[in-house]
């Protein structure tokens, strides 16, 4: 009776070492240190900013620091209406120049296409020109511009649906048709909402909120590569422009005073022009002299 006694305790310690061993190396297994994942190479400004980096559709790219207007995105960041709670438990991947931009926004300066940066003179340019044309309604020569990545590769890259639906809307909820001008201007094709006459009077339209005109661009197969929308009854008339960009993969958006609708073409190329200013290696190496670095 003893010796089997013995035997069960000798068998009960046998496992209780057993046990705290595996213990043991599971918490030393834990203790190691996270695998460290390597920091990207920066580009930064004459203040020792860091540029915004991350890939924009086909590109990757090192966005000056400064040049971005108050927001950016990644993809999968939560929206600005995401619940706080998702918020806070969001962890972003790792910064590299592969992390894909969703969108982001900044200014640039129809004259001469130069961009608004923080800390350079184009910010005192601004300002300038905030106080001194806007109050008294004259033109201002700063466009907004915004740019988001195109990631879905069966989305088509026009406009042809979203023009379709507008004058759809226009028909349904408004009961009036958008009518194709017989005259181009300035190479678009325009169409006015209701030949321009406000169907509840009779007479030319004095308020546009529903009845903007719509002028497009459509390339050789076409699609509608390029839509604006244009007010046409207020003092100072601005207008909302697109366009996608095949190399790139992106869709752009630029805001600007009507009287500058004459360069809408030159507007498209700048806006390129700044973002391939922009490009870089995966490495983080420029490709040319940065637009807009401070």
């Amino acid at each position: 009776m003893m010796k089997s006694g013995w035997k069960k305790i000798l068998i009960f310690m046998l496992l209780l070492w057993q046990v705290l061993l595996l213990a043991g190396c599971d918490y030393y297994v834990n203790e190691q240190p996270a695998q460290q994942v390597p920091v990207p190479f920066y580009n930064r400004d004459s203040r020792g900013r860091a540029d915004t980096i991350g890939k924009l559709g086909t590109h990757s790219i090192s966005i000056p620091a400064g040049v971005i207007d108050g927001w950016s995105r990644y993809v999968g960041d939560p929206g600005d209406f995401a619940d706080p709670k998702i918020k806070a438990k969001y962890k972003r991947p790792p910064e590299s120049y592969d992390l894909p931009i969703e969108s982001f926004g900044f200014q640039y300066r129809i004259t001469d296409g130069d961009v608004y940066t923080s800390f350079r003179q184009t910010q005192q340019d601004y300002r300038h020109d905030n106080e001194t044309l806007i109050p008294y309604g004259k033109p201002f020569p700063w466009a907004s511009v915004s740019v988001y990545g195109e990631y879905d590769a069966t989305a088509p890259l026009n406009f042809n649906f979203t023009v379709q639906n507008e004058f759809k809307l226009a028909k349904d909820i408004t009961h009036f048709d958008y009518i194709q001008q017989e005259q181009t201007l300035y190479g678009l094709t325009v169409y006015r909402a209701n030949n321009g006459i406000d169907p509840q009077t009779g007479e030319p339209w004095k308020w546009d909120d529903n009845a903007k005109d719509i002028l497009l661009r459509k390339d050789q197969a076409g699609n509608i590569k390029t839509y604006i929308k244009c007010e046409f009854t207020h003092h100072i008339d601005s207008c909302d422009h697109m366009f996608y960009n095949d190399d790139w993969h992106i869709q752009v958006w630029i805001s600007y005073s009507r009287s500058y609708l004459p360069q809408w073409q030159e507007m498209e190329g700048r806006v390129i022009r700044i973002l391939d200013s922009w490009r870089v290696t995966r490495e983080g190496k420029l490709l040319g002299k940065q637009i807009g670095k401070a």
